[in-house]
């Protein structure tokens, strides 16, 4: 089964909670802090795995999960890191963070695995937060929370030339006449329901990766019929291939066709619009097809055009030279620009504070990245650590913002699912 899009949620592993603890040995009194710090949790990576042609292993991981770290123990002994979770994708899948729409991954090329989710970082045991003031910390750090997303996966096929056209203009048989790809090929619309993959090999020795994708009908920019799918895997091809059934076999009007798919490839991507094209008029055999090739010239003087018949077996050879030259003056270009890129979005600083305050009802609800990751990992049962929560809230100025809004001694403020007393 051919799978090429998933939404599929991944939740990364928790850091191992720091460990409280002090030396506890005969002869060695005021042995001190000595617990250990946790591990940090398994990171989810995508890899690249060059024998696979479909994301259809995902469809059904509707979740995956990575493992927490190793807890920090007594005697300075640090948690194991979690292994890591791998996951196998075909080249060329994308990876795209649906909260924000940013790429997290493009693999292909040399890119061939990028993490997509973190691992959270192993809580700090209490013999790191020991300081000349404090010598004898009685806190630690529970692990931080692994990052938790929602990803969109898409595969977009890696080829060099893409044919496109109207169903049954004839682009399986092309491919299957200058390839050994042998795609499914029949006398009906929408023969073809994925992208099929051909090696073309020249004499000289040179060769390039031919896509025959699913055949375009008007619309399918906004995802009528198979459209959808045969413009998200031409957006990696170098060349777009216009196959036009020139001799008109269904009563269809060449310049007709050609103006509606130019239509719906602008609609969907300027980029793809931009890309070189050849357009092959096919089917010369037919009666009418010089006509309407003559007509076709006048309407687009300055496209470039290959003549070629299935039936007679004729210009593929031309073909196939043109297509090879006209790779090597082509450059390699990214698909996705750095602004779309998750890890070249520049942060700028803004004068904001890490956290927002809403009053519903009586209640104070704080919210805040920063601030709800600091409650995460404090451990509520350790009075030091209390105080060091508390100071740590003071710090990023909550109390003070607190005091601005109105809000009063005894008043309730809430973090998530938790409530506390506020008090100046």
């Amino acid at each position: 089964m051919f799978v090429d899009e998933i939404t599929i949620k991944v939740v990364a592993g928790k850091g191992g909670d720091g460990c409280t603890s002090f030396r506890r040995e005969k002869f060695v009194p005021m042995g001190g802090p000595d617990g250990g710090s946790g591990g940090r949790g398994a990171n989810i990576i995508f890899q690249v795995d060059e024998g696979l042609k479909t994301l259809v292993d995902l469809r059904y991981k509707k979740i995956i999960k990575g493992q927490k770290g190793e807890n920090g123990k007594g005697q300075n002994r640090n948690g194991a890191n979690a292994s890591d979770v791998v996951i196998k994708v075909p080249a060329g899948t994308t990876v795209i963070d649906s909260s924000t729409n940013l790429v997290i991954a493009d693999l292909v090329g040399d890119v061939k695995e990028a993490i997509v989710a973190k691992g959270g970082r192993g809580g700090r045991g209490n013999v790191a937060f020991r300081t000349h003031n404090n010598t004898a910390p009685k806190f630690s750090e529970l692990g931080e929370p692994g990052e938790e997303k929602t990803l969109k996966v898409e595969l977009k096929m890696i080829a060099d030339v893409g044919l496109i056209g109207f169903p049954s203009v004839g682009k399986s048989t092309i491919l299957s006449m200058i390839s050994k790809a042998t795609p499914k090929i029949a006398k009906y619309h929408f023969t073809t329901l994925s992208p099929n993959l051909g090696v073309v090999k020249l004499q000289d020795g040179r060769s390039f990766v031919m896509a025959d994708l699913p055949g375009l009908i008007e619309g399918a920019s906004l995802g009528v019929g198979l459209g959808h799918k045969f413009l998200r895997h031409a957006m990696r091809t170098k060349i777009l291939a216009h196959v036009i059934d020139m001799g008109g076999e269904e009563g269809r009007n060449p310049v007709e066709d050609y103006q509606v798919i130019r239509k719906e490839i602008e609609e969907y991507s300027e980029k793809l619009a931009r890309k070189k094209e050849i357009v092959i008029a096919n089917k010369m055999d037919l009666e009418g097809a010089i006509k309407n090739l003559e007509e076709f010239h006048r309407a687009y003087p300055n496209l470039e055009i290959v003549e070629v018949s299935s039936v007679n077996n004729t210009g593929f050879s031309k073909l196939i030279l043109l297509l090879a030259d006209t790779l090597l003056e082509i450059d390699d270009n990214e698909l996705y620009q750095e602004d779309e890129m998750e890890g070249h979005v520049i942060y700028k600083y803004e004068n904001k504070k890490p956290f927002k305050i809403t009053k519903v009802d009586d209640v104070w609800v704080l919210e805040g990245e920063e601030l709800e990751k600091l409650f995460k990992m404090t451990r509520f049962d350790e009075a030091e650590g209390v105080l060091r929560f508390a100071r740590k809230l003071k710090g990023m100025g909550v109390d003070e913002e607190l005091l601005r809004l109105g809000a009063k001694e005894g008043d309730e403020v809430q973090i998530e699912d938790y409530i506390f007393e506020f008090k100046e």
